[in-house]
């Protein structure tokens, strides 16, 4: 069933990079629930595997005592859903690795795995974009940390180097304090599917009726996860308003590159994110202390 070539198995980060660096053929493998289906597809033949799931220091979350959360790549998505500083400070990532899989997809899934797929359909994805999350990356020539936005280069196409691995996903304070969120999948069936759509959208909200700011991360909705910088931008400094809120919905769908496939057509598409940006940030707006708006 899997052609594996090779198989090595690190157990420390500078060993990892190690392997790497002679070996630049070698597939990273740690949950394993995406490495293994391009596998039994055909996508990877004689393969050859560099399993890092023993490596302890990509493994946990902390924050820092600026307020910086760190997620590390190896945390799995049932330990992204239970854990007190996601619960506490970014709940709407809890939100958005809950709709991901199943409970035994969940339970070996790592949140690094799912970014480094590339695939625009990530459950994390659209919620670390609104998160404005940055990635640091590590191979045996150093280290360098870049904005979640730019790492995704197109369908399944991520810009991770040659002996490269992703080592931490950092959330600055700024990025998530005083912020309420809400993640919305929508998908064909209620669970184990994947996402026709994935909504993101945090807000900051002044004197209980103003948009101090809004962010918005869409899955499905083009070749990569994206951001909606148009609706965004007419947001900030706007009255919380039913008509404020329909109009950020069209907006966001001006950012989008939808497309046509055998799970929804294009125009379907453009209808759901019009639609779930403005049911998201309604429900942003109330975890961020508004007024429910009806």
């Amino acid at each position: 069933m899997y052609n594996i070539k090779e198989y090595y198995e690190a157990a420390t980060l500078e060993e990892a990079t190690e392997l790497l660096a002679a070996n630049p053929n070698l597939t990273i493998i740690a949950g394993g629930t995406d490495v293994l289906i391009k596998m039994h597809h055909g996508q990877i033949e004689k393969a050859e595997l560099l399993s890092i799931r023993k490596i302890k220091s990509l493994q946990g979350i902390r924050k820092l005592e600026d307020g910086t959360i760190i997620i590390g790549p190896l945390t799995t998505f049932t330990q992204v859903v239970n854990d007190p500083v996601i619960k506490d400070n970014i709940p709407v990532l809890a939100e958005a690795a809950l709709s991901m899989g199943g409970p035994q997809i969940r339970n070996v899934a790592t949140i690094g795995g799912n970014i480094c797929n590339g695939a625009t359909s990530a459950d994390s994805a659209s919620t670390l974009f609104a998160l404005n999350a940055r990635l640091k990356l590590q191979s045996k020539l150093g280290e360098r940390v870049v904005p979640i936005q730019e790492f995704y280069l197109g369908p399944g196409k991520v810009d991770l180097k040659a002996g490269e691995i992703l080592t931490e996903i950092i959330v600055a304070p700024g990025d998530y304090q005083g912020y309420g969120g809400h993640y919305i999948k929508f998908s064909m069936r209620k669970v184990m599917d994947i996402a026709t759509l994935g909504v993101a959208v945090i807000c900051k909200i002044k004197e209980r009726n103003i948009f101090a700011d809004v962010r918005i991360g869409l899955g499905v909705a083009g070749p990569t996860p994206l951001r909606c910088r148009e609706a965004e931008a007419f947001a900030k400094g706007k009255t919380i308003s039913r008509e404020t809120i329909a109009e950020i919905g069209k907006l966001a769908v001006k950012s989008t590159k939808a497309r046509t496939s055998w799970r929804a057509s294009k125009e379907y598409r453009e209808h759901l994110v019009e639609e779930l940006t403005q049911r998201a940030l309604k429900a942003a707006i109330v975890k961020a202390g508004g007024e429910e708006i009806a």
